[in-house]
């Protein structure tokens, strides 16, 4: 730490911040936290905390992130709540904890309960542990939260149950609520479940809904089906949970006439209950079963999931159902297919339809168009036509977004005028975003433009949306500005709008317009939606944000991000640090581009599965240059196939249901 010191000085900020000294000199950064006779040295690869005593600020190890938030210097009760329940990484966590400390805080119970609950969701136990050890008599609330953040994850469940026994033996011994046994019950094993089952029963919890459904789903996942139905028959409230959990059981179990009993008097069904049925007959050797519950899904408009098309793809292969004539069933699965980025696959799935209706050649069409495989598509609905199919809508969807990917700008002209001419389809707000997308990414901003003035509807936010991107993507500044400043003015304007608006005035070096746009958004309560992009790893799905630190594993992903940034610069990669629309250093800005959430998660892939396999990331938001590029290098330089996909959270108000469609 002192070779370290000599390279910068400390500057000290007036007391009452939580960070009271910062300076960089030579790649590094000094910080001295106020209040916690702690001092950081933040170098380029790692900040390294020391303190002399245990507290969850000691030995905390960061990785190079974006600069971290700055907290007010004048902080409340209700404020330092606020910043708890807002924040979204450790680190912020962290200082806001160093601030709380600071200002004398740290004895609001509150409070506390709050940084015990946050360090648990975000993976740190032993934190929330540490915090929950110096909370003085604390009551149920307190031992409640930290045995739930121990009994959700199985590998700590034998602490929950001794932090159980602790509450209740304590000298001041504290009687839990319906809702520390409910937690402590949670992937709990059947012996001490029984044991537990007999103290619900003694403190008169066992009539709570979500007690009793936990009792039956412990006997339910040891097999204990007569234990599991008698809790179930006594239960006087039954709630969906219960209902599945107990079809669930008689289904493992080979019991499913009882599992169909039990299901068929469910009132309002979801996608979860379903699934257990359809399920459960695939895995008895009942396909044909399975495949009628399905279509009686989709009649009932119940959306399925990637769960449900695993057992449907299951009790297809039983009976060959690919080839006998089950459109519907492997139109869903072509959708499926394509969705998940498996196009050879979803291919081979519709190849093996036996008379194909135009649902099906449409959602081969649109997952082509969706992953950029223009060529195929268009020679898809070529196929289709010869054929005499007659398209849809769907169909031009489909069609006009291949055109826009390949950038065949005369092509998407001459679909979008024989839509209404050759086939009287007349075009949906969709087909004009296709077109405006068209147009926008070839550079056509003036005719694009005049085509949303002409309209024959309004023109959505999305369509905004697309135009105002173009105008960014091709330096048209002022058009953009123009447009988005007219949307605030007629309050049309969302979060995105803001915020193309606000990179806008960046990119023009109005720094001062950057300013009035984020004082706006915060006076209006608009919130900017953070990047988010998500990863499937041994059936689970691992969510990350930018600069994001809450994984278990940051460390190993940070560690992988260095040696891909030192393979990727050996191959030519330079950061395209023009698009961090921020007025700070160029080095700064690097730091921000190589954090963010898509990288991360191709990091945690490369480290979590074996070499060769897909790694299938989806992003909330759209893809940036710079990681455009860097994941075509990872991809070549680690010879793994990447497929980092665009999927916007209200994507299901923009595309075509298809699924919804299938039962038609």
């Amino acid at each position: 730490m002192a070779a370290r010191e000599q390279r910068g000085r400390l500057i000290q900020r007036p007391r009452g911040g939580a960070v009271v000294g910062r300076t960089t000199s030579g790649g590094t950064v000094h910080l001295v936290v106020a209040g916690t006779n702690q001092k950081r040295t933040v170098c380029d690869d790692d900040v390294t905390h020391t303190s002399n005593s245990d507290h969850p600020l000691r030995h905390h190890r960061f990785t190079s992130a974006p600069p971290p938030t700055t907290i007010t210097t004048t902080l409340t009760d209700d404020s330092a709540a606020n910043l708890i329940d807002k924040t979204r990484t450790l680190n912020h966590l962290l200082e806001i904890h160093a601030a709380i400390l600071r200002h004398g805080l740290h004895q609001n119970p509150i409070l506390n309960f709050k940084l015990q609950r946050s360090y648990a969701s975000l993976g740190h136990l032993d934190h929330s542990t540490s915090l929950f050890r110096r909370t003085h008599n604390p009551n149920v609330f307190f031992w409640t939260s930290i045995i739930h953040a121990h009994a959700l994850h199985a590998a700590h469940h034998p602490h929950a149950l001794s932090l159980y026994a602790q509450m209740l033996s304590n000298a001041d011994a504290v009687r839990p609520n319906a809702f520390t046994l409910s937690s402590i019950l949670k992937s709990c094993p059947i012996e001490p479940g029984r044991a537990l089952h007999g103290h619900a029963l003694k403190m008169g919890f066992i009539c709570d809904v979500y007690v009793g459904t936990a009792v039956l789903d412990v006997y339910a996942r040891a097999g204990d089906v007569v234990a599991a139905r008698k809790v179930f028959d006594e239960m006087p409230e039954r709630s969906l949970v219960c209902l599945t959990a107990m079809i669930t059981c008689y289904a493992k179990n080979g019991g499913v006439d009882e599992a169909r009993a039990v299901f068929d008097g469910v009132g309002e069904r979801d996608v979860v209950c379903w699934n257990v049925m359809i399920d459960g007959y695939a895995q008895r050797g009942l396909p044909g079963e399975a495949l009628g519950m399905f279509r009686r899904m989709l009649a009932a408009k119940v959306r399925p999931t990637e769960v449900t098309f695993l057992a449907v793809l299951s009790a297809c292969a039983q009976i060959g159902a690919l080839e006998c004539g089950s459109v519907h069933v492997a139109t869903a699965l072509v959708d499926m297919y394509c969705k998940c980025g498996s196009l050879e696959d979803a291919r081979m799935v519709f190849d093996g339809i036996k008379g194909k209706d135009v649902v099906a050649w449409n959602s081969m069409i649109v997952g082509y168009a969706m992953h950029g495989f223009s060529k195929d598509a268009m020679e898809l609905f070529a196929r289709m036509r010869k054929l005499g199919v007659w398209p849809t809508d769907i169909t031009f969807i489909g069609v006009l977004s291949a055109c826009s990917h390949a950038g065949l700008v005369t092509e998407g002209r001459n679909f979008f005028k024989s839509m209404k001419d050759e086939y009287q389809i007349g075009p949906k707000i969709e087909h004009y975003g296709c077109m405006v997308d068209l147009l926008g990414r070839a550079g056509l901003l003036d005719e694009a433009y005049e085509l949303v003035k002409n309209m024959e509807m309004d023109p959505d936010l999305i369509l905004w949306g697309t135009l105002l991107a173009a105008c960014r993507l091709h330096g048209r500044y002022e058009m953009g500005k123009q447009i988005a400043e007219w949307l605030v003015r007629s309050g049309l304007a969302n979060s995105g709008t803001c915020t193309l608006l606000s990179n806008i005035y960046a990119a023009t070096g109005n720094w001062d317009g950057v300013a009035k746009m984020r004082t706006l958004m915060k006076d209006s309560g608009v919130q900017k939606e953070p990047g988010c992009s998500s990863i499937e790893v041994n059936n689970r799905v691992y969510e990350f944000l930018a600069g994001d630190m809450k994984h278990p594993k940051s460390k190993d992903i940070y560690v992988m991000l260095e040696e891909l940034n030192m393979l990727l610069k050996a191959h030519g990669y330079t950061p395209q640090t023009d698009i961090v629309l921020h007025d700070i250093r160029e080095e700064d800005k690097e730091r921000v581009l190589g954090v963010h959430s898509e990288k991360l998660a191709i990091a945690f892939g490369l480290i979590s599965t074996k070499p060769g396999t897909t790694i299938r990331i989806v992003k909330n938001l759209r893809v940036c240059v710079d990681c455009h590029t860097v994941t075509k290098l990872i991809s070549k330089i680690t010879d793994r196939k990447i497929i980092l996909k665009y999927w916007p959270r209200n994507l299901e108000s923009v595309l075509p249901k298809l699924i919804h469609r299938l039962s038609n």
